[in-house]
């Protein structure tokens, strides 16, 4: 896990605080399902993303950036299992902590292949989904748009390949 940079880290503690919640920062796979608040947010390329163009969609939401190596280990496993799942109903969103620009992080995530849509995260979309103080923080969301997992560390393939298939069936 890597902490997120420091502006982030304090808005995110900032928004907690006034939310009167504090951020999960551990697995919560077997947590109380909750509805996933709506979001809206625009990726590099122009395109507007919210919860509801993805519903009877599983969908992953990650919080990353450029500068943390755990993120950048985890981004194949994403790319792979988007590859294999996402005719079978799987969605991925990252949402980038970063500090970059827009052709910035464009430029990074072509070199490196990333095939699902990439947004910079908001603090409107920090404060809704409370991603905890560090990343990666990866939240997955059931068909019916019900937060399911949660957790703060390195996804894995097989762990997405693993939570799809609890969290995917119809």
């Amino acid at each position: 896990m890597v902490k997120f940079a420091r502006g982030f880290a304090i808005l995110t503690l900032i928004l907690a605080i006034a939310g009167g919640t504090a951020a999960c920062a551990q697995p919560a796979e077997d947590a109380k399902a909750v509805p996933a608040p709506d979001f809206s947010v625009k990726d590099l390329q122009g395109n507007t993303l919210n919860l509801a163009a993805y519903r009877g969609k599983v969908l992953v939401i990650n919080f990353w950036a450029t500068w943390c190596p755990p993120c950048r280990r985890e981004i194949p496993d994403f790319i792979a299992a988007y590859k294999e799942l996402k005719d079978k109903g799987l969605e991925i969103i990252g949402l980038s902590v970063d500090e970059k620009t827009v052709p910035e992080l464009t430029d990074w995530t072509r070199k490196i292949g990333v095939n699902y849509p990439i947004a910079l995260a908001t603090p409107e979309i920090i404060k809704a989904y409370e991603p905890g103080d560090y990343i990666p923080s990866t939240i997955i969301i059931d068909r019916k748009g019900m937060i399911r997992f949660r957790q703060s560390e390195l996804m894995t393939k097989d762990a997405l390949v693993r939570l799809f298939r609890r969290w995917g069936q119809t």
